[in-house]
């Protein structure tokens, strides 16, 4: 594997996933009981065909069972479960032929529907599954059988830090990967969980969901709106990419919750919000009052400013308050047209506020309470 890569002309080191670490413990267990002696390393080969050579720790064996542990590296792309040791027990069976994965200490149990896994099930995802029996069975055969047991002694303290709470996993961490590698700056994996748990609403029946762009969106449309938490799709920064998700899966309604920092951006056209991308809050604020006739004074004001917070205090100070109704309509008009010219047809609606209070929406706030909440 190439160990570094290159992304934004910045040196990264890649890394590998909590299946490649199953993985290569499931192999590493395996080979110490057929040989009887411990592995120091072990060599194995991603679902994508890359091969990795990896130290093999917390080894322990007997004449029919073994155990062994990797070390997640997330390379600099770390994530929660970066520097944990997955571990991988292995028992084998020679009275049967059946190889049977399950997890265990650490691992997370799927408890709602639309979830790669069924509900009960483990959180191994199916290519993590299908690398470790496909490793298991070139090693023992076809005449052998196996239990094989991932688990994770940090695994559920490590999940509260991950997305498997919003998703109902249960218990611990995901065991995941499509390819085994961790590419660095990748919001792939990301985008993924966010479509997972746009599918599983989609799933339980909903055709309508809130969506928010951070944890202080969420507690507004919890606190103040009234919407239950199980409603509401944190979609981070990737405004475009959820919309057009949540079109794809067949929502016919939205209601996106945000800061005016966070959200006048997408006013403007800009629907992927992290500040590495774009940042006109201050452009498109001042266009939007100049439309509205303030002088140019205050627009000079509010281009120096370097906060909406800061710029809003001037704003309402000059009585232009009208201009956040102005920017939620945007919002919503800019977000059905990138929608547009596919099916279904996706109803948007927006509702504003600062780290103080409402703002404005596109219906009246009691209008969006009674229809929400």
């Amino acid at each position: 594997m190439e160990e570094y890569t290159y992304v934004n002309g910045k040196k990264m080191r890649r890394g590998y996933t909590t299946g490649t670490c199953a993985t290569a413990a499931a192999v590493a267990a395996v080979r110490m009981i057929l040989n009887q002696e411990e592995e120091e390393k072990v060599t194995v080969k991603t679902a994508s065909g890359v091969e990795l050579t990896l130290d093999v720790q917390e080894a322990s064996f007997s004449e029919l069972e073994a155990t062994a542990a990797i070390i997640k590296d997330g390379g600099d792309d770390a994530d929660a479960t970066h520097g944990m040791l997955i571990y991988t027990t292995v028992t084998l069976l020679p009275e049967q032929t059946e190889i049977s994965i399950d997890g265990g200490r650490g691992i997370g149990r799927v408890t709602q529907k639309g979830l790669a896994n069924p509900i009960g099930m483990a959180a191994i995802n199916p290519t993590p599954r299908r690398m470790i029996e496909q490793s298991v069975r070139e090693l023992i055969g076809d005449n052998c059988g196996a239990k094989v047991i991932v688990w994770a002694p940090e695994g559920e303290d490590r999940a509260l830090l991950t997305y498997n709470p919003r998703l109902g996993i249960v218990g611990g961490i995901s065991i995941l990967g499509t390819t085994g590698i961790v590419n660095p700056m990748s919001e792939d994996s990301w985008k993924a969980a966010i479509t997972i748990e746009l599918s599983m609403r989609y799933d339980q029946g909903y055709r309508s969901v809130v969506l928010a762009p951070g944890n202080i969106g969420e507690d507004f449309a919890t606190n103040t709106i009234g919407i239950a938490k199980h409603r509401i799709v944190n979609m981070s920064n990737f405004i475009g990419h959820v919309l057009k998700e949540v079109q794809r899966i067949g929502f016919t309604k939205v209601l996106i919750v945000g800061h005016l920092g966070k959200l006048v951006k997408v006013a403007g056209g800009i629907f992927s919000t992290h500040s590495k991308d774009a940042d006109a809050r201050m452009e498109i604020l001042v266009a939007n009052l100049a439309l509205m006739g303030a002088p140019l004074e205050l627009l000079q004001q509010v281009n120096g400013c370097l906060t909406t917070e800061s710029a809003g205090e001037l704003i309402e100070q000059n009585g232009y308050d009208e201009l956040y109704t102005i920017i939620a309509n945007k919002i919503k008009l800019r977000s059905e047209k990138l929608l547009k010219y596919r099916q279904p047809q996706v109803e948007v609606d927006v509702a504003l506020f600062s780290s103080e209070k409402y703002l404005a929406s596109t219906k009246t706030l009691e209008e969006i309470k009674e229809e929400w909440a």
